[in-house]
């Protein structure tokens, strides 16, 4: 039927009735005005759910705007001081208007041409960025194996580990945990699996179960907006975007301050797993995932982690890896600007928390959500733990920053190169067995069931690719 003849058909079959009182719906009204009073509150000021962290995603829009080379006017500056103030306040008329405003802003930021960052090449496309690079030639791995088995458990386990050890401390300076907490070598708390993190794998692992190698970034934003009802930052502006009908590239472009934050970053480790030595096809996928909700240096992030997790299935060497993980991020671009870096330093000192140091004073003006900071923490973790599973553990957590995203995301570098043993028993908890989420239709998972639905659609993307 067309649209119109649903429409009439709805229309002139509805019959009058008189409702009472109780049946109107005028305070849904209420209902709806606190939500988005609740909204607009929560973008001027909340705490990080695990760790209490601090945030004021309104402040870092511009901040992030400005990372990508746009320049904020003084009106906008008033905007975010006065806006604070309003949501302290609970001016509630206030801080909507000044909200509105400043979006607006955000939309009309002009092009800062002295920053440097246009100074490096901005990749748009999976296409461009593959001509830049040398991959590679795919390695084989024995997907059927134990010894893969194991591999992809010890990723998810430590995956798990990482996270809750993370979700604990996230959000502080490396300076401030060792202030409050010294050394953080085991659970600070009984640990949890809720993290919003692992959502967008799930996400991912579904598409790719029906699609395999194949599968693109529209398949993957599908699953997106079917099982995740909220999300944050550069994600949630993702979600609204795909609400609102943009499909991806332009979900991740559109309106979205924070495409060159962690997210990609954060959730790509599962790309590298469903790709076990071909690192070709793991960055493709981690593009594919990647632009529903990142752009350019975002994406790169993604694809970062994305080869490092499935080169370690076929390089032993912890430092090796980094090395070859690094020489797959195009050199003209800001992101390999970062890791070489970051790279440098850890040849260059010969303690951590000096590296830290260098790298923290090189990216001052980033937010500890954006992807920089973080994949410095993690080469330094990586370079200084020396393939030890507790000392590497140690150095991500103490690094700060967004802990359980990169923690999460080099964890399971390790157990797939060592293998379930390296993981220490006093970190295997039992409350690991089920993953609680808040997704629909996955609020709960078991780890057992989670590792054979990996396999599985490993198994079968692999089949599909070698028949053809």
């Amino acid at each position: 039927m067309k649209a119109w003849e649903i429409a009439a058909d709805i229309f002139q079959n509805a019959s009058p009735r008189l409702l009472k009182e109780e049946e109107q719906t005028w305070e849904a009204n209420i209902s709806v005005s606190d939500f988005y009073d609740q909204q607009t509150s929560l973008v001027w000021g909340s705490n990080v759910p695990g760790s209490g962290a601090p945030e004021k995603i309104m402040v870092a829009a511009v901040q992030a705007m400005e990372n990508r080379g746009y320049q904020a006017t003084e009106e906008m500056e008033s905007l975010l001081i006065r806006g604070i103030e309003a949501n302290e306040n609970k001016d509630m008329v206030a801080l909507h208007k000044i909200s509105s405003k400043l979006q607006n802003g955000l939309s009309q930021m002009k092009k800062d041409v002295e920053s440097p960052y246009w100074s490096h090449r901005y990749y748009q496309s999976f296409g461009e960025y593959a001509s830049s690079v040398v991959f590679p030639e795919r390695t084989e791995v024995d997907v059927d194996s134990d010894t893969f088995r194991g591999q992809i458990y010890g990723a998810w386990l430590s995956q798990l580990i990482g996270a809750a050890f993370g979700t604990m401390v996230e959000g502080y300076t490396s300076e401030n945990l060792y202030r409050t907490f010294g050394e953080v070598r085991d659970y600070l708390r009984r640990p949890g699996t809720y993290n919003d993190d692992i959502t967008y794998e799930l996400a991912f692992l579904k598409a790719f179960s029906e699609s395999g190698y194949e599968v693109t970034s529209e398949q993957i934003a599908m699953e997106w907006i079917g099982l995740i009802p909220a999300g944050w930052s550069a994600e949630e502006a993702a979600l609204r975007n795909l609400r609102l009908g943009i499909l991806p590239p332009e979900s991740g472009r559109y309106a979205n301050p924070f495409n060159e934050w962690i997210g990609a970053q954060m959730r790509s480790g599962i790309c590298g797993m469903v790709a076990p030595g071909d690192a070709y096809q793991a960055a493709k996928l981690a593009w594919a995932d990647g632009e529903v909700s990142h752009a350019n240096n975002g994406i790169l992030g993604g694809v970062f982690n994305a080869v490092l997790t499935s080169l370690a299935f076929v390089e032993k060497d912890v430092r090796v890896l980094l090395e070859k993980a690094i020489g797959l991020i195009p050199d003209d671009s800001e992101y390999h600007e970062i890791l070489k870096f970051a790279y440098n330093c850890c040849r260059k000192y010969g303690d951590w928390h000096d590296a830290l140091r260098a790298c923290s004073e090189k990216l001052v003006r980033y937010n500890w959500i954006h992807a920089y900071p973080n994949a410095c923490c993690e080469l330094i973790a990586l370079w200084y733990g020396g393939g030890d599973y507790e000392k590497t553990l140690l150095i991500i957590t103490m690094c700060g920053y967004d802990v359980d995203c990169n923690a999460a995301m080099i964890m399971p570098v390790l157990a797939i190169q060592k293998g379930m043993g390296i993981i220490p028993e006093k970190l295997i908890h039992p409350d690991f067995s089920v993953i609680m989420t808040y997704m629909r239709q996955y609020r709960r998972i078991g780890l057992e069931e989670l590792v054979d639905d990996t396999l599985s659609s490993i198994k079968k993307a692999c089949e599909r690719r070698n028949a053809t």
